[in-house]
């Protein structure tokens, strides 16, 4: 929840120059106010736009709510889904995820799913039982060509908007898990094609050594994606770009 229509705009202007002739995936999630004027500034660019969260019903009495079919009408490409703010805050439930990743698919776009830890769960040594789970829950029922389309995102919840960031090593083991899962619930080749994205107070003197590791495929970013530290992100992720 942050930035003016304005100040999206201004924003995202900046980033077009800034990120222009990128090798790689450039998505950005401004609030839904901001939606409409961003998919036009960037039409045509090497930015995606995606939405910060959806409800899972196309249509109905919830007021105050955004369908994925408003969100695919307006040209969004890509939804997060089960941000731990919204696990969190608003008490979405495994089986409320899932229903938003099929309607997210169901609309053609691409959900940002994300999973993770609290600091409790993992002093307690439950880190894998909990990805596994939210894993599993919020793809029950969704075929291998569904999966294709998924992005999923490992966000600890220890290292949100702490200042704390998982050690490369601790990224790395929790990509690693969640590659051999995806294998397991489907095939190898399908859990290699999967971007994993890294999110946890990322910072341009961290980034470096977490995409480095050879499971994580990119970062999902919070507080830095605010300001220019969101452009040195994006050099670091194009120096390993291919």
């Amino acid at each position: 929840m942050h930035k003016t229509n304005e100040e999206a705009k201004l924003f995202v202007n900046r980033l077009i120059n800034d990120l222009a002739g990128k090798r790689f995936k450039i998505v950005v999630c401004p609030p839904f106010v901001s939606l409409t004027d961003v998919v036009e500034i960037t039409r045509g660019t090497n930015i995606s736009i995606g939405a910060q969260n959806c409800h899972f019903e196309r249509s109905g009495a919830f007021t105050g709510e955004v369908s994925a079919a408003m969100l695919k009408a307006i040209g969004i490409e890509y939804v997060i889904v089960g941000h731990s703010e919204r696990r969190k805050y608003f008490n979405e439930t495994d089986e409320m995820i899932n229903r938003k990743v099929k309607s997210v698919l169901s609309e053609g776009m691409k959900p940002i799913l994300c999973v993770g830890e609290t600091k409790e769960e993992r002093e307690k040594g439950l880190t894998f039982c909990v990805v596994e789970m939210q894993i599993r829950h919020a793809l029950y029922g969704l075929s291998r060509q569904e999966v294709e389309n998924i992005v999923i995102a490992y966000e600890p919840v220890w290292a949100i908007g702490t200042g704390v960031v998982a050690k490369p090593e601790q990224a790395q083991e929790v990509h690693r898990f969640i590659r051999k899962l995806l294998s397991e619930l489907y095939d190898t080749k399908l859990a290699e094609s999967i971007p994993i994205l890294y999110g946890g107070s990322i910072k341009p003197d961290n980034f470096f050594a977490i995409m480095a590791q050879p499971d994580v495929d990119g970062g999902l970013v919070g507080g830095a994606s605010l300001d220019e530290q969101f452009v040195k992100l994006a050099q670091i992720v194009q120096s390993f770009a291919v």
